[in-house]
């Protein structure tokens, strides 16, 4: 049999690539971008109440009622901002089948899409697959600012979509609030629809805001937010996540999605508009993950890689310019056979495969797990 793949350039994730070499010589999994502690007990005895109540078929297509007002709540609560439950909230299999849906709601053949490298990695299949063009704007480290005039001329008739993401995975950095500006700015008054990833939305540390678009009326008016309760409730696991975006855009967004997935977890659903009921348990995120990077930065101080204290996400970002003169794939690759520490390589995330020599280090982790990691880096 002959096959014409899709996507005949893609392979096996990094993530799974490094999870795996972890595996093989028992490393410290810094890697992939999970916790190694068990969410909050309630939680996990709300979704069993909910199973033992009989919330054990089918959700509605759209999500749980239940669910989606606590969502609108959030919204309303957080960022002033207004999105119904029954036509403008949708629960998904995580953000990342939300982010696929978007793209095969919107993108044709010969479209062209936006995406800000270093870019996380399911953004360009999502858009390729569909038959899209993806048009990259390439970041610098360490800072990872934004060109805006590069991006105005990367602009074009074809242009169907942008996708941003902040806090921004890998490099930990937040859009500002001129950033937020110039976007709408360059999007006024076309037919570009913005998508924008915010599973980390509650993790922003320094007392810095999350400039999330649907505080921007004329852009939210065009945009869609994506969202994950497995980030925001430690259970990556669980794949629950959400979108939101205006009636007209929604109601296109679920003609696709009826039909990908239809329904998600139905007692996962119950399980955690219950416990939303409590803001503290996503009010209180910045404040645990902040204690986390601080322990690890001030652990490594003293190290050979340099840094800029991650602003959001629970990833930091370590520059070993000054440690080898390797490529970071190899390096990522010694450091887990030879030191027993899993990392990601950003040069797998840029266009091209830039190398600007820098590793990403998921802190999710315990207090124990950190230390000993600490260890290791400062041996390097």
């Amino acid at each position: 049999m002959k096959l014409s793949s899709k996507l005949p350039d893609i392979g096996t994730t990094i993530f799974t690539e490094m999870s795996g070499l972890a595996n093989e010589y028992n490393a410290i999994n810094l890697s992939q971008g999970f916790p190694n502690y068990t969410s909050d007990p309630l939680l996990s005895k709300l979704v069993q109440k909910a199973m033992n109540e009989g919330y054990n078929q089918y959700a509605p297509m759209a999500g749980s009622l239940d669910l989606r007002v606590a969502i609108s709540n959030k919204f309303i609560s957080l960022y002033n901002s207004t999105y119904h439950p029954d036509d403008e909230i949708t629960v998904t299999a995580g953000a990342t089948q939300a982010i696929y849906t978007v793209i095969s709601t919107f993108v044709k053949s010969g479209d062209e899409v936006l995406i800000f490298k270093p870019a996380y990695d399911c953004y360009q299949p999502a858009i390729e697959v569909n038959g899209g063009i993806a048009v990259p704007i390439q970041l610098s480290a360490p800072e990872y600012s934004i060109d805006w005039l590069e991006v105005a001329s990367k602009l074009s008739s074809r242009t169907r979509m942008i996708i941003i993401n902040t806090p921004h995975n890998p490099s930990g950095t937040i859009w500002t609030k001129e950033d937020i500006r110039a976007l709408e700015r360059l999007t006024h008054d076309t037919n570009i629809i913005v998508l924008s990833d915010e599973v980390y939305e509650h993790i922003i540390f320094d007392d810095l805001q999350h400039e999330s678009v649907c505080k921007y009326p004329e852009l939210k008016a065009r945009s869609f937010i994506t969202a994950s309760f497995g980030k925001t409730f430690h259970n990556t696991g669980w794949k629950i996540g959400y979108c939101c975006a205006p009636k007209v855009l929604m109601t296109e967004f679920r003609k696709v999605h009826q039909f990908n997935v239809f329904s998600v977890h139905h007692p996962s659903q119950i399980g955690i508009a219950e416990y939303m009921a409590d803001a503290s348990t996503y009010d209180n995120l910045s404040s645990f993950f902040q204690r986390k990077r601080d322990l690890f930065l001030s652990l490594i101080a003293d190290s050979g890689f340099k840094f800029i204290p991650s602003k959001g996400t629970y990833f930091q970002v370590l520059d070993f310019s000054d440690i080898t003169d390797e490529g970071d794939i190899d390096f990522a690759k010694r450091l887990t056979r030879e030191k027993g520490i899993a990392s990601i390589p950003l040069s797998v995330f840029n266009e091209g495969g830039r190398d600007d020599k820098v590793l990403r280090f998921c802190f999710a982790k315990t207090e124990e797990t950190l230390v000993k990691a600490a260890e290791i880096l400062n041996s390097i």
